[in-house]
Protein backbone atom coordinates (compact mmCIF):
# COMPACT_ATOMS: atom_id res chain seq x y z
CA UNK A 1 0.00 0.00 0.00
CA UNK A 2 1.54 3.24 -1.11
CA UNK A 3 1.89 6.12 1.30
CA UNK A 4 1.23 9.61 0.02
CA UNK A 5 1.97 12.60 2.20
CA UNK A 6 -1.05 13.66 4.28
CA UNK A 7 -3.32 10.99 2.82
CA UNK A 8 -4.75 8.62 5.36
CA UNK A 9 -7.03 5.65 5.04
CA UNK A 10 -8.99 3.06 6.99
CA UNK A 11 -8.34 -0.69 6.88
CA UNK A 12 -10.65 -3.23 8.52
CA UNK A 13 -9.83 -6.85 9.29
CA UNK A 14 -13.12 -8.57 10.10
CA UNK A 15 -14.32 -12.10 10.71
CA UNK A 16 -15.23 -14.60 13.43
CA UNK A 17 -13.16 -15.62 16.42
CA UNK A 18 -10.11 -17.75 15.64
CA UNK A 19 -9.77 -16.35 12.10
CA UNK A 20 -6.44 -14.59 12.72
CA UNK A 21 -7.72 -10.99 12.91
CA UNK A 22 -5.44 -9.94 15.79
CA UNK A 23 -2.53 -11.83 14.25
CA UNK A 24 -3.01 -9.93 10.97
CA UNK A 25 -3.30 -6.61 12.83
CA UNK A 26 -0.06 -7.36 14.69
CA UNK A 27 1.65 -8.33 11.41
CA UNK A 28 0.60 -5.11 9.65
CA UNK A 29 1.53 -2.80 12.54
CA UNK A 30 4.87 -4.59 13.02
CA UNK A 31 5.71 -4.13 9.32
CA UNK A 32 5.30 -0.37 9.66
CA UNK A 33 7.22 -0.36 12.95
CA UNK A 34 10.16 -2.17 11.31
CA UNK A 35 10.12 0.48 8.55
CA UNK A 36 10.42 3.15 11.30
CA UNK A 37 6.97 4.55 10.61
CA UNK A 38 5.58 5.88 13.94
CA UNK A 39 2.88 3.48 15.17
CA UNK A 40 0.53 3.14 18.12
CA UNK A 41 -1.79 0.26 18.94
CA UNK A 42 -4.90 0.42 21.11
CA UNK A 43 -7.25 -2.10 22.65
CA UNK A 44 -10.44 -1.83 24.73
CA UNK A 45 -9.69 -1.67 28.45
CA UNK A 46 -12.24 -4.40 29.15
CA UNK A 47 -10.22 -6.97 27.15
CA UNK A 48 -7.61 -8.25 29.58
CA UNK A 49 -7.78 -11.93 28.57
CA UNK A 50 -4.09 -12.43 27.73
CA UNK A 51 -2.48 -9.13 28.74
CA UNK A 52 -3.44 -5.64 29.86
CA UNK A 53 -0.77 -3.76 27.89
CA UNK A 54 -0.53 -5.88 24.75
CA UNK A 55 -2.62 -7.18 21.89
CA UNK A 56 -2.07 -10.95 21.98
CA UNK A 57 -3.32 -13.34 19.31
CA UNK A 58 -4.56 -16.87 20.04
CA UNK A 59 -1.26 -18.07 18.54
CA UNK A 60 0.54 -15.91 21.13
CA UNK A 61 1.94 -13.25 18.79
CA UNK A 62 1.87 -9.90 20.54
CA UNK A 63 2.53 -6.19 20.26
CA UNK A 64 2.43 -3.40 22.81
CA UNK A 65 -0.98 -1.72 23.13
CA UNK A 66 -2.58 1.03 25.14
CA UNK A 67 -5.87 0.06 26.78
CA UNK A 68 -8.58 2.73 26.39
CA UNK A 69 -12.15 3.05 27.74
CA UNK A 70 -13.81 4.27 24.56
CA UNK A 71 -13.31 5.93 21.18
CA UNK A 72 -13.00 9.43 22.71
CA UNK A 73 -10.08 8.33 24.90
CA UNK A 74 -8.51 6.61 21.90
CA UNK A 75 -8.64 9.84 19.87
CA UNK A 76 -7.10 11.85 22.74
CA UNK A 77 -4.32 9.26 23.14
CA UNK A 78 -3.04 9.43 19.54
CA UNK A 79 0.31 11.24 19.31
CA UNK A 80 0.64 13.91 16.64
CA UNK A 81 3.66 12.17 15.11
CA UNK A 82 1.89 8.78 14.84
CA UNK A 83 1.19 7.68 11.26
CA UNK A 84 -0.22 4.15 11.72
CA UNK A 85 -2.82 3.34 14.38
CA UNK A 86 -3.82 -0.23 15.15
CA UNK A 87 -7.07 -0.97 17.00
CA UNK A 88 -7.89 -4.48 18.19
CA UNK A 89 -11.33 -5.82 19.19
CA UNK A 90 -13.17 -3.01 17.38
CA UNK A 91 -16.54 -4.56 18.30
CA UNK A 92 -15.95 -3.65 21.95
CA UNK A 93 -15.78 0.08 21.16
CA UNK A 94 -18.74 2.44 21.02
CA UNK A 95 -20.15 3.60 17.66
CA UNK A 96 -18.00 6.74 17.95
CA UNK A 97 -15.12 4.63 16.64
CA UNK A 98 -16.45 5.20 13.10
CA UNK A 99 -16.17 8.98 13.43
CA UNK A 100 -12.78 8.70 15.17
CA UNK A 101 -11.48 6.57 12.29
CA UNK A 102 -12.77 9.14 9.80
CA UNK A 103 -11.11 11.99 11.73
CA UNK A 104 -7.78 10.14 11.91
CA UNK A 105 -7.84 9.16 8.23
CA UNK A 106 -8.73 12.74 7.34
CA UNK A 107 -5.68 13.87 9.33
CA UNK A 108 -3.43 11.71 7.15
CA UNK A 109 -3.21 8.69 9.43
CA UNK A 110 -3.58 5.03 8.50
CA UNK A 111 -5.97 3.32 10.94
CA UNK A 112 -6.21 -0.46 10.99
CA UNK A 113 -9.14 -1.93 12.95
CA UNK A 114 -9.57 -5.64 13.68
CA UNK A 115 -12.82 -7.00 15.04
CA UNK A 116 -15.82 -9.28 14.86
CA UNK A 117 -18.32 -8.29 12.18
CA UNK A 118 -21.06 -10.60 13.53
CA UNK A 119 -22.07 -11.35 17.11
CA UNK A 120 -22.74 -14.87 18.41
CA UNK A 121 -26.33 -14.67 17.11
CA UNK A 122 -25.14 -13.85 13.58
CA UNK A 123 -26.21 -10.19 13.77
CA UNK A 124 -24.01 -7.25 12.67
CA UNK A 125 -21.67 -6.39 15.56
CA UNK A 126 -21.30 -2.64 15.45
CA UNK A 127 -19.24 -0.60 14.91
CA UNK A 128 -17.22 -3.01 12.74
CA UNK A 129 -19.79 -3.36 9.88
CA UNK A 130 -20.13 0.43 9.65
CA UNK A 131 -16.34 0.77 9.59
CA UNK A 132 -16.21 -1.76 6.75
CA UNK A 133 -18.49 0.51 4.70
CA UNK A 134 -16.16 3.48 5.26
CA UNK A 135 -12.85 1.64 4.76
CA UNK A 136 -10.60 1.80 1.73
CA UNK A 137 -9.39 -1.75 2.44
CA UNK A 138 -11.41 -4.61 3.95
CA UNK A 139 -10.06 -8.06 4.72
CA UNK A 140 -12.69 -10.67 5.50
CA UNK A 141 -10.97 -13.45 7.43
CA UNK A 142 -12.41 -16.93 7.85
CA UNK A 143 -11.62 -19.45 10.56
CA UNK A 144 -11.72 -23.24 10.36
CA UNK A 145 -14.96 -24.78 11.59
CA UNK A 146 -14.34 -26.57 14.88
CA UNK A 147 -16.82 -29.29 13.89
CA UNK A 148 -16.16 -30.17 10.25
CA UNK A 149 -13.08 -28.22 9.12
CA UNK A 150 -15.05 -26.12 6.63
CA UNK A 151 -14.86 -22.33 6.19
CA UNK A 152 -15.73 -20.86 9.59
CA UNK A 153 -17.77 -17.71 9.03
CA UNK A 154 -19.56 -17.60 12.41
CA UNK A 155 -18.62 -17.36 16.07
CA UNK A 156 -20.47 -20.07 17.99
CA UNK A 157 -20.97 -19.47 21.71
CA UNK A 158 -20.72 -22.78 23.54
CA UNK A 159 -21.59 -21.51 27.03
CA UNK A 160 -25.04 -20.30 28.03
CA UNK A 161 -25.41 -16.57 28.73
CA UNK A 162 -27.87 -13.85 27.80
CA UNK A 163 -25.11 -11.21 27.74
CA UNK A 164 -23.95 -9.89 24.37
CA UNK A 165 -20.32 -9.86 25.51
CA UNK A 166 -18.84 -12.86 27.29
CA UNK A 167 -15.07 -12.58 27.33
CA UNK A 168 -13.43 -15.87 26.63
CA UNK A 169 -11.65 -17.93 24.05
CA UNK A 170 -11.83 -21.64 23.28
CA UNK A 171 -13.64 -22.30 26.55
CA UNK A 172 -16.59 -20.11 25.50
CA UNK A 173 -16.54 -19.94 21.69
CA UNK A 174 -15.85 -21.97 18.57
CA UNK A 175 -15.65 -21.05 14.91
CA UNK A 176 -18.38 -22.66 12.82
CA UNK A 177 -19.26 -22.93 9.15
CA UNK A 178 -22.70 -22.09 7.81
CA UNK A 179 -23.86 -25.73 8.10
CA UNK A 180 -22.62 -26.34 11.66
CA UNK A 181 -23.56 -22.95 13.14
CA UNK A 182 -26.55 -22.89 15.52
CA UNK A 183 -26.91 -19.61 17.42
CA UNK A 184 -29.17 -21.23 20.04
CA UNK A 185 -27.07 -24.34 20.71
CA UNK A 186 -25.91 -23.28 24.20
CA UNK A 187 -29.52 -22.54 25.26
CA UNK A 188 -30.69 -25.92 23.93
CA UNK A 189 -27.89 -27.74 25.79
CA UNK A 190 -28.91 -26.03 29.02
CA UNK A 191 -32.55 -27.12 28.53
CA UNK A 192 -31.47 -30.70 27.84
CA UNK A 193 -29.46 -30.81 31.09
CA UNK A 194 -32.34 -29.48 33.22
Amino acid sequence: MERREDQGWIEVIAGPMFSGKSEELIRRVTRYHIARVPTQTFKPALDSRYSVGEVVSHSRLSTEATPVRDSAQLLKSVDDRTVVIGVDEGQFFDNGLVEVAEILAGAGKNIIVAGLDLDYLGRPFEPVPSLMLRAEYVTKALAVCHRCGGPGLFTQRVVQSDELVVLGAQDAYEARCRRCYDPHEAEQQKLNVE
